[in-house]
């Protein structure tokens, strides 16, 4: 039973030119003199050097690690020395240049030690940081790091897994002759995808204009162990597009401003499932690439290609001709001029399209927007291309967001409808760069305030503490001075004090000495007076006075004996 197909909107039918470079089988480029290899080979931080100048490499070292969670490490595409650490040449839109590492390479194309991988007995974790640092990224375009897609977030798992192999735009043919040729190696990729996203339905999406590509993959399906649909799709250009093929084959459409997993569905590229085969089951980082070489050259042809590569050597390979007006990396819809043929093959380099007069004639002059909404009516994402022309051309950026620019795939359809040839995408890659560097700088004028802030605050906070601190050693010396000036006047009262008591003992002393003599004179006037002076009546009662008291006494010592006197 064959899948119901959904249709996007917009898109066309464009004259494709792939038969021209499908006739040659695959040729391997041979090993250049001098390999470039640019750090910002992907989207997010450019990898960090981790060689120097004069340090000599092996094939497939590490040269460049990966700079935070995306990003992705690079790495010598054969052995030599490092010759430059420096700006060079690389093939971006903005034709400036890029640090690179040149290596010189000395013939001997020697591998560093490297092994498969039991991506089976790893943590997940674990396999997509070693996917990080063996330069995976994806190679349909976007160059987004693959071990950062290959996370399945919270939700630990992503249901629909689509690979694409649409390959719509015309002239190229890389993926096409890939999956003719290595079918069963994209599906060894696919297996290690569905491990980690858990994936429960899988989805091969390719155009109906590569029945040998159809077939090829078909017959490596029926022979793995999991289930894997392969879908015809029809073709139209831009259907190759990741939201593009997502509603083709699920009729599911991504929401503005949200990623396919949000909607539990991840999309890759044929390419990027075979290097990552290769990745797993050789232990080979990602240093080549299949590149499509067609337009004016003798001999259009794919060639598998070290990364660093000059692009003048593949256009020699294919036969160079006279009358070239200009290359292009990539297709003539969403291509990007070549600035000088020095520039090196990188990982998002699937075509190298060289120009003449006869096949891509010389635009007519601009003319003003008639808005005839044609653009409109061939957008694939449901925008309103001619008004984001008007805000891009005048400057209103945020007028353009509230458009939704960002969700323009730049596929080209709107410029090449439009009857005033316009070249509607130059505006929008012109809106999006600016909306960029003013979100850059605005980001730096943040943490340069918010630097700023803290510095004031650090500074404050420390005036407060030093405040504080003096104010308790203040307080620390007001009270040792208190302290002391107590001890002080302890110190000085003491011998009064002391003075004061032995004042008193003497007062006692006179006092008990007065007591005494008053004492002694009242004893001595109640004593008797001299003998020799009373009388003879006066001895008598003496004499009986003590006679009794004699008595008293007797008795008191011996109470029960009985007076001999008086029986």
């Amino acid at each position: 039973m064959s899948r119901e197909l959904s249709r996007f909107k917009g898109g066309m039918h464009l004259p494709e030119h792939k038969a021209e470079s499908t006739a040659r089988p695959i040729h391997a480029a041979p090993l250049p003199k001098k390999l470039v290899i640019p750090l910002r080979q992907h989207i997010g931080n450019p990898a960090k050097p981790v060689v120097e100048v004069g340090e000599r490499v092996l094939k497939g070292q590490m040269v460049a690690a990966a700079d935070g969670y995306i990003s992705t490490a690079v790495h010598a595409s054969s052995s030599g020395i490092v010759v430059a650490i420096d700006l060079q040449p690389v093939p971006h839109i903005s034709g400036l240049p890029d640090q690179c590492i040149t290596i010189e390479t000395d013939g001997r194309d020697e591998w560093i030690a490297h092994a498969p991988l039991d991506y089976q007995a790893m943590a997940p974790t674990d396999l997509r940081m070693q996917l990080r640092d063996l330069g995976l990224a994806g190679l349909g375009g976007a160059v987004f790091p693959s071990a950062v897609k290959l996370d399945p977030g919270a939700s630990h798992a992503c249901p629909t897994l689509i690979i694409n192999g649409g390959e719509c735009e015309p002239w190229i043919t890389c993926d096409d002759m890939l999956m003719r040729h290595r079918a069963d190696e994209i599906l060894q990729g696919v297996a290690i995808m569905r491990h980690l996203l858990d994936s429960s339905e899988i989805l091969v999406g390719i155009e109906d204009n590569k029945p040998d590509a159809i077939a090829a993959m078909q017959t490596a399906a029926a022979g793995v162990d999991f289930p894997v649909e392969v879908v015809k799709v029809p073709t139209r250009y831009p259907a190759g597009g990741a939201k593009q093929m997502i509603e083709t084959l699920t009729g599911k459409q991504v929401p503005s401003g949200k990623l396919s997993t949000d909607i539990g569905i991840q999309v890759f590229n044929v390419g990027t499932a075979y290097a990552l085969a290769r990745a797993i089951h050789h232990g080979e980082p990602l240093i080549s690439r299949l590149v499509t070489v067609t337009g004016h050259v003798l001999r259009p042809q794919n060639f598998e290609v070290l990364i660093g590569t000059p692009m003048h050597t593949l256009i020699t390979l294919a036969g160079d001709r006279d009358g070239t007006t200009g290359v292009l990396m990539g297709g003539p819809m969403m291509g990007i001029p070549v600035p000088d043929l020095n520039v090196p093959i990188v990982k998002a380099t699937n075509c190298i399209l060289v120009k003449s007069a006869d096949l891509f004639p010389p635009l007519p002059k601009a003319l003003p927007c008639i808005r005839c909404t044609r653009c409109a009516d061939a957008c694939p994402a449901e925008l309103q291309p001619q008004e984001l022309f008007r805000f891009a051309k005048a400057g209103d950026f945020g007028r353009a967001q509230e458009y939704h620019l960002f969700d323009c795939i730049e596929c080209g359809c709107c410029s090449y409808v439009c009857p005033s040839h316009i070249p509607l995408v130059d505006f929008y890659r012109y809106a999006k760069s600016e909306i960029w560097a003013r979100e850059k700088d605005k980001r730096a004028a943040d943490l340069a305030r918010e630097r700023h802030e803290f510095r004031q605050f650090r500074q404050e906070r420390e005036k407060k503490e030093k405040a504080e601190k003096l104010a308790a050693k203040a307080q620390a010396a007001r009270a040792q001075a208190a302290l002391d000036q107590t001890r002080r006047g302890e110190l000085a009262a003491a011998p009064a004090a002391k003075g004061a008591a032995v004042n008193e003992a003497d007062a006692k002393k006179a006092l008990i000495a007065a007591a005494l003599a008053r004492a002694q004179e009242k004893k001595a006037s109640t004593a008797p007076k001299n003998v020799d002076q009373l009388t003879p009546e006066q001895l008598h009662q003496i004499e009986e006075i003590e006679s009794r008291r004699a008595k008293i006494h007797q008795l008191a010592r011996n109470p029960l004996e009985p007076d001999k006197k008086n029986p």
